[in-house]
């Protein structure tokens, strides 16, 4: 009998094998076959005990040793101790000049800066945040944040762009400080304030340094980037004009990768400020220990007042950071030189300030404030006794709560600690495999199971089923919406002031209306994330199907393909990368603000966060935030595809 050829021999064979993700999948089920009579000896229920490691007797030996000798050892006392000093003056020197300036003199300064960067409309909506600010009798507050963010943006940026300089210019350097960069922006912020406070104690300078910590990793991996994209032609002009390497670094490399380091700083701003609220627990003050302070006793129009100026003192250094990132010239700049400009900004913000003083109004008028705590509780109130519940045919925002948590949470939180422990861990390859590599796989899988070895499984799936539904809500919302958006012109234009708004709010005031309309516990953790990662969803996704190839569409015109068909057989299918990438970034943005909402009855890991740093309990709270960490990095593995090199498969 004759051989069939090889050819032939792929022809003949199954259909299935031939695609690559079902031949991944045939392949796990094998291996978990081979291998299922061993992971049955181990048990099929949660994640079997003996398999668990405990942290808490090393953890509480390093508490223990960083008291003990937080007085007495040279650590402290030589480098420590003057760090620590050496934030407390530079945040004191920056507050004695903002108050010394005045409402008048900061008002005139951010004005006339705008109006620099960008022209009048800017200046005149930064003169009103910053009068809406006084005038909700938030002026102080706001200037304590303001100087806490200028010394820690600033420490900030010079640690990102060392360390993205570092990275940009070394293969070696940029390889070892990825994984470095990933914990510190999937660490969420509760867990490290707890070894900082071990440290530094409660203060400022905990505060700042746990600000450096969340703020510095935009900057350094937006400064690796722009210095890795420059332009390669214009590098080797410079390199053949006998430039040394630090001559190409600060005349070619830095000035190409402008815009880099102008979206890093915004973005370092924008992190810092999401940060003032939360580093209120460690004694930051300014407005977010209001907001904080408030939303432990539930005082949503406190909550507000204070909310509202952090909001505010967001959209306008956006603005600023956005306008000089734009590199075009600006209106009201007159082609004066850059030091003259600066010298008559400076000129006039001292001509307010001494105004302002000789006319006794250096500080802000106590007959110039605006109590909106009152009317704002008594709207709480009213949607307390009207709209929580009883609302005819829809309900009100509690049952939609009680609905969505006994319905949708508590069997998918159910179904999530009813599996047996190595199901999940199959079920996280069998996801991450066919999108990605074996070695994607392997991390995502490896992850999940050091969340069962540090023993936090079960409020780790609790969790994660927080996590899947308020992802599925926000894609379902996020998807439909950057659709419609992507259409229709009109339907964008009215988006995006709104799309902005909610970008530039800091992660906790969200929780200040959640916590209005639907009070405390699980669901309104979810309503929070979900309302805190749609913008990005949106518009991701809006950009993405704008991005698609305009002869696709024409061709698909001139077959007669309806609207409808155009969408889903030519733009979204084009669109699959930014799509995905939707999902990755909205399942990372959920899972920042599911674990903020463990102050607000979320529980689970967020829960035992924010109980370790109350209680000074570093295993508790660094354990959960470890896991929280392994959770970020399975859920990111599973969701965004891994890049092949050309010629290697998975």
């Amino acid at each position: 009998m004759a051989t069939l050829s090889l050819p032939t021999a792929r022809a003949k064979a199954p259909r299935l094998l031939r695609n690559r993700a079902a031949a991944k999948l045939l392949l796990l089920a094998l291996l978990t076959a081979v291998l299922l009579p061993v992971l049955n000896r181990w048990g099929n229920g949660t994640w079997p005990h003996s398999l668990t490691v405990s942290l808490d007797k090393p953890l509480a030996s390093a508490s223990d040793w960083v008291i003990d000798n937080r007085d007495s050892h040279p650590l402290f006392l030589y480098f420590l101790g003057h760090l620590s000093n050496a934030v407390v003056v530079a945040v004191r020197a920056v507050y004695l000049t903002l108050l010394a300036a005045g409402w008048a003199g900061v008002t005139v300064f951010g004005a006339l800066l705008a109006w620099r960067l960008a022209g009048l409309r800017l200046a005149a909506g930064t003169a009103l945040a910053f009068l809406a600010c006084g005038a909700l009798g938030m002026w102080v507050p706001t200037m304590q944040t303001l100087a806490l963010m200028v010394v820690a943006v600033l420490a900030s940026v010079v640690v990102g762009a060392l360390l993205g300089l570092a990275a940009g210019l070394s293969d070696r350097l940029d390889r070892a400080l990825r994984p470095v960069l990933d914990t510190m922006q999937v660490l969420p912020a509760f867990a490290y304030l707890l070894p900082v406070v071990l440290v530094f104690g409660i203060g400022v300078p905990a505060a700042v340094l746990a600000t450096v910590v969340y703020a510095a990793p935009p900057m350094a991996r937006l400064t690796a980037l722009g210095l890795r994209g420059a332009d390669p032609e214009v590098l080797e002009a410079v390199e053949s004009l006998g430039a040394t390497r630090r001559q190409r670094l600060l005349t070619a490399r830095l000035p190409l990768a402008r815009q880099e380091l102008l979206l890093g700083l915004n973005q370092t701003i924008m992190m810092a400020l999401s940060m003032a609220v939360i580093a209120a627990v460690i004694g930051a003050g300014g407005l977010g220990d209001r907001v904080y302070q408030a939303l432990a006793s539930v005082d949503v129009g406190a909550a507000l007042a204070a909310g509202i100026p952090l909001v505010l003192l967001a959209i306008v250094l956006d603005r600023l950071t956005g306008a000089a990132g734009d590199g075009t010239a600006r209106p009201g700049t007159g082609g004066r030189p850059r030091l003259v400009a600066w010298a008559l900004t400076l000129a006039g913000t001292v001509a307010a300030a001494l105004a302002a003083r000789l006319l006794g109004a250096a500080d802000w008028p106590a007959g110039g404030t605006l109590d909106i705590a009152a009317p704002v509780n008594r709207a709480v109130d009213w949607m307390t006794d009207h709209l929580y519940s009883g609302v005819p045919v829809v309900g009100g925002t509690a049952d939609w709560a009680g609905h969505f948590t006994t319905w949708v949470l508590d069997p998918v939180r159910a179904g999530l600690q009813g599996m047996p422990w190595w199901s999940v861990l199959l079920v996280v390859a069998a996801l991450a495999w066919p999108i990605g590599t074996w070695r994607t796989a392997l991390t995502a899988v490896l992850a999940m199971a050091a969340i069962g070895v540090l023993g936090v499984w079960e409020p780790s799936l609790d969790t994660l089923s927080q996590v899947l539904a308020a992802v599925a809500v926000t894609l379902v919302l996020g998807l439909a919406t950057g659709i419609a958006a992507a259409r229709s012109a009109r339907v964008d234009r009215a988006l995006r002031p709104v799309l902005d708004v909610f970008q530039t709010m800091p992660q906790f005031v969200y929780l200040i209306p959640v916590v209005a309309l639907f009070g405390v516990g699980r669901a309104p953790a979810v309503a929070a994330a979900v309302v805190y990662a749609l913008p990005a969803v949106v518009r991701i996704t809006a950009q993405g199907l704008r991005q698609v190839d305009q002869a696709a569409l024409e061709s698909a015109r001139s077959l007669g393909a309806t609207g409808r068909q155009q969408l889903w057989q030519v733009q979204l299918p084009l669109a699959r990368r930014a799509l995905l990438l939707a999902v990755n970034q909205g399942v990372v943005l959920v899972l920042a603000v599911v674990i903020i909402g463990g102050l607000v009855g979320g529980g689970a890991l967020g829960y035992d966060v924010a109980f370790g740093l109350a209680q000074g309990d570093l295993a508790t709270g660094l354990v959960a935030g470890a896991a929280i960490v392994c959770l970020g990095l399975t859920l990111d593995r599973v969701t965004q595809p891994a890049r092949r090199r050309a010629g290697k498969g998975a």
